[in-house]
């Protein structure tokens, strides 16, 4: 941000339901008389009508003037929706670790996704190699006993296994482990500490919608999703609760977690419905996207643990004008690591010619 600041105005966007943008709670959810009822207002927070609300936000309030967009993991997705269906807007875009598959498969995702996560799990494990039994320590005794939250919760292997969600992060390993070496698993029972800590990592108390609508990015056109997560895991019998070493999940979403975790609970007939959901609006217009012509720079992390690299540089070769940087240097969050990743962005779109010219495009809201 402070590398942004030195040449651009930067506007922050609370997306819809979330942070200061009437944020989707609980009490949402207990407006409606049914799952299939709130799974229609909820398909309602994704990609295209984010876009819809940035260029109500740009036409209404800055006069219609082109800009530029930075967009961290699914604000990539969300580039890629604005360059399909508003084009005309931007002036030039910088995507960090979020290039989607143009075509996209929940099921190709999470296959493609459990060996990445199961790679970072090892890299875990090598680099802390007195978490194997630890961490084997803690799920034994949360497969023999009932052991809970400060909240109230179950804490369950499966839960535990969420831990992994923060592997693709710089930070990501060592926030793990000292969170299990706090655990005091060989006195019995778990620590207070690590079970409050374990609890906070592993709620959706802030932002609920994550979880919800986690597979529903990938949603586009005819077809469900079907809890594709749950569904690809058993192609991966290593990730079962009770085999060892544990292997941990990432950034997967299960069933089971709409009623193990409390602030997911409300969610649960939505969440149901979205995953029986078998029409989606189109979130990328191929074509448009073929022919772009506004500048595009994407930086695709080779180990992202998150956003494979492999569908990233598939969409690279077919999205026009867009220049794809490949380094294997950061995790998923190195634009917040480093000022050079959004240096590099923007040199890439300099090179090319610079961002189009930033005049009105006369074009009302879309």
């Amino acid at each position: 941000m402070t590398e942004a600041l030195k040449t651009h105005r930067v506007i922050l966007v609370d997306q819809r339901g979330t942070g200061r943008s009437h944020p989707v709670e609980a009490a949402t959810m207990a407006r409606f008389a049914n799952g299939r009822d709130s799974a229609d207002y909820l398909l309602r927070f994704r990609a295209d009508s984010i876009v819809r609300d940035c260029e109500h936000i740009r036409t209404s309030l800055y006069d219609g003037v082109r800009w530029e967009t930075l967009g961290q993991s699914y604000g990539g997705f969300l580039t890629m929706t604005y360059l399909s269906q508003a084009p005309e807007g931007l002036a030039a875009c910088y995507v960090a670790g979020g290039l989607p598959s143009l075509r996209p498969s929940a099921d190709e995702v999470y296959r493609r996704t459990y060996p990445r996560v199961a790679a970072k799990t090892a890299r875990y494990y090598a680099r802390f190699p007195g978490d194997v039994a630890q961490v084997g320590r803690i799920a034994d005794l949360l497969g023999a006993e009932d052991v809970h939250l400060p909240d109230g919760d179950r804490l369950s292997v499966r839960r535990l296994q969420t831990l992994g969600l923060d592997f693709g992060m710089g930070p990501g390993f060592e926030n793990v482990h000292w969170l299990v070496d706090e655990a005091s698993p060989e006195d019995g029972r778990l620590s207070d500490h690590f079970l409050s800590a374990v609890g906070v990592a592993t709620s959706f108390d802030g932002n609920p919608l994550f979880a919800t609508l986690q597979e529903s990015i990938y949603g586009h056109g005819a077809g469900a999703t079907d809890w594709a997560a749950e569904r690809i895991r058993r192609e991966f019998p290593e990730f079962a609760p009770e085999r060892r070493p544990l292997m941990f999940t990432g950034e997967m979403m299960f069933p089971w977690m709409f009623e193990e975790i409390r602030s997911l609970q409300p969610f649960r007939d939505a969440a149901e419905a979205l995953a029986r959901c078998d029409a989606y609006s189109p979130l990328y217009d191929l074509d448009r996207l073929a022919s772009n012509e506004v500048p595009v720079s994407a930086v695709v992390y080779f180990d992202d643990m998150y956003v494979d690299a492999g569908l990233s540089l598939d969409t690279a070769r077919h999205v026009g004008n867009l220049r794809p940087w490949v380094t294997n240097e950061y995790e998923h969050d190195g634009i917040r690591d480093s000022a050079r990743v959004f240096q590099r962005l923007r040199t890439l779109v300099s090179d090319d010619g610079g961002p189009l010219s930033t005049g009105s495009t006369g074009s009302g809201p879309t």
